[in-house]
């Protein structure tokens, strides 16, 4: 049996950040993914590899959620890199404000930072170094304050976006350059960015968008890293207030292995996660355990498509932020406070169209996706104790996984903060040129977060400011599910960030004779 100085499960945004920090400090570190490599060529660049319909997209385990729309199930993301792979390369910050109690936005539910964005400042920046984003300083309105620029510039705006951007700026707003994770020259030795129209969505042909797979985990398995893909977590073992053990299985042949570790990371997202410790009842070993599964948010996503006379061209076009609502708009009078943030989206692709809108419409409407452009409404979502994930021991998947029962409602509030966010995206689109209008409310769990929260006090939130499992010392959970609340930006850059700061402290508060004792699960 081979015993590592760490076990990492997950190779998302979390484990993959804690995972570079482990090798940098020269321990043995190895990383379970569910999920294989993602094979790059042309053939990314077809409509029926855009994410949902891949087959990276699994659903042979899926979650049963339940909705405002009422019953329906949800598969996940399976593969070396996570959903990093098909995301659309956002790379923003949470604002200061942020990381501060907000009483219109937590309520009852005793949601609270145990640290400041200064805290975190320093692992944003090499977080960004290490990824590898580009963008501009000084122009978002709402911009938390930098140790230093980007490590490289954002590439030529498409057309539309010049448009979206004189039409926002003639409104009075304040648009700005979206900071984005793609290689527009800076990384020499890669591809760099065609501008071509399947990004947001789709795996990189060419490896230009730095996605974990192509940007960072090459190089930690170089540097050592043992990345065994194709292995499914199912149990964490603990014992005496240590992990001991975690079971995995082969999903090609069903083969069970324990493997064993000193220090266990756990970043399997935040419905993965939370699956994991509550089929291996380790939540009862935590003082803040019943808020394991709890305060799942997801923001409230919704897209604005305007149709346009014309057909767009087939280019990239996720490039513009309007921020100026982000705090609140004085003039809508309701809701107080936090709103969210506006982002620009590109042109769907008419496989996606088709998926989405099914039978008949979705047939009529393919055809007319190159006439549509939007922008994207992301409101703050509160955290709520009954939005949640419960395990349904009725049925369990071949694996022996009970399934995941997913519950999430939206509150009245987010509701009306996101309407004024979609009162103003229809009113930019217009001012550009739009001649009709259709809206999309997003349903996927892409921006998950917050069923492992940490916390101040013990007694709820199930983790410390580092991400330390209480109860268990050497168990940490680093991915989305550490958040307390959601804030108005795509979660990517926070988990990159918080996975670096608290794997930090790990290596780096801890006496050289004792660092090889914890063990970390992330992913």
């Amino acid at each position: 049996m081979t015993f590592y100085d760490a076990l990492v499960i997950g190779s998302g945004f979390g484990g993959t950040m804690a995972a570079h920090t482990l090798i940098h400090a020269g321990q043995r570190v190895l990383m379970l993914e569910r999920g294989g490599w993602v094979r790059r060529g042309f053939h990314n660049w077809s409509e029926d590899q855009v994410g949902l319909l891949s087959e990276h997209y699994l659903t042979e385990s899926p979650y049963l959620v339940y909705d405002e729309r009422g019953r329906s199930t949800i598969g996940a993301f399976s593969c070396v890199g996570g959903p990093s792979v098909f995301y659309g390369g956002v790379a923003l910050r949470f604002r200061e404000e942020d990381f501060e109690s907000n009483p219109d936005l937590d309520g009852n539910s005793g949601a609270a930072w145990p640290y400041a964005y200064g805290d975190l400042e320093p692992y944003y920046a090499a977080a960004e170094r290490i990824i590898g984003v580009a963008g501009e300083t000084g122009k978002d309105p709402t911009e938390p304050r930098r140790s230093g620029p980007y490590g490289g510039a954002p590439g030529q705006l498409s057309e539309i976006s010049s448009r979206i951007t004189d039409a926002a700026r003639r409104l009075g707003f304040r648009p700005f350059r979206l900071p984005l994770a793609i290689n527009y020259g800076a990384a020499s030795a890669r591809s760099a960015c065609v501008a071509c129209g399947t990004c947001d969505g789709f795996a990189c042909a060419i490896g230009a968008k730095n996605d974990l797979a192509t940007s960072v985990l090459p190089n930690l398995v170089d540097g050592g890293l043992e990345l065994r893909p194709y292995t499914v977590a199912v149990r964490i073992l603990a014992e005496r207030g240590r992990v001991t053990g975690v079971i995995c299985a082969d999903p090609r042949n069903g083969e069970r292995t324990i493997y064993r570790a000193r220090c266990v990371v756990l970043a399997a997202g935040a419905l993965g996660s939370p699956h994991l410790i509550l089929a291996s009842g380790i939540h009862r070993c935590n003082p803040g355990g019943h808020v394991v599964g709890r305060y799942l948010m997801r923001h409230l996503n919704r897209i604005v498509f305007g149709v346009f006379p014309g057909a767009f061209e087939s280019r990239f076009q996720k490039q513009i932020g309007i921020h100026d609502l982000y705090f609140g708009d004085p003039e809508a009078g309701e809701p107080r406070g936090k709103l969210g943030g506006i982002q620009q989206v590109g042109t769907p692709p008419g496989s996606l169209v088709r998926q989405q809108l099914a039978g008949p419409l979705g047939a009529v409407c393919a055809p007319l996706a190159r006439h549509l452009t939007g922008l994207l409404t992301i409101a703050e979502d509160q955290p709520q104790f009954d939005n949640r994930v419960v395990l349904d021991s009725s049925h369990s998947d071949r694996f022996g996984l009970p399934r995941l029962s997913v519950s999430h409602r939206y509150t009245r509030r987010d509701r009306t903060a996101s309407n004024v966010l979609m009162r103003a995206a229809r009113a930019v689109l217009r001012k550009a040129g739009a001649w009709a209008f259709y809206q999309h409310q997003i349903r996927t769990f892409s921006h998950a977060v917050g069923t492992v929260r940490m916390g101040r006090d013990p007694r709820t939130s199930a983790l410390d400011q580092y991400g330390r499992f209480r109860g268990l010392d050497n168990l940490f959970v680093l991915d989305g599910s550490f958040m307390p609340r959601s804030s108005g930006v795509n979660p990517s850059l926070t988990i990159a960030a918080n996975a670096l700061r608290g794997t930090a402290a790990l290596v780096g508060n801890t006496p050289r004779h004792q660092r090889s004792r914890h063990v970390l699960i992330a992913g």
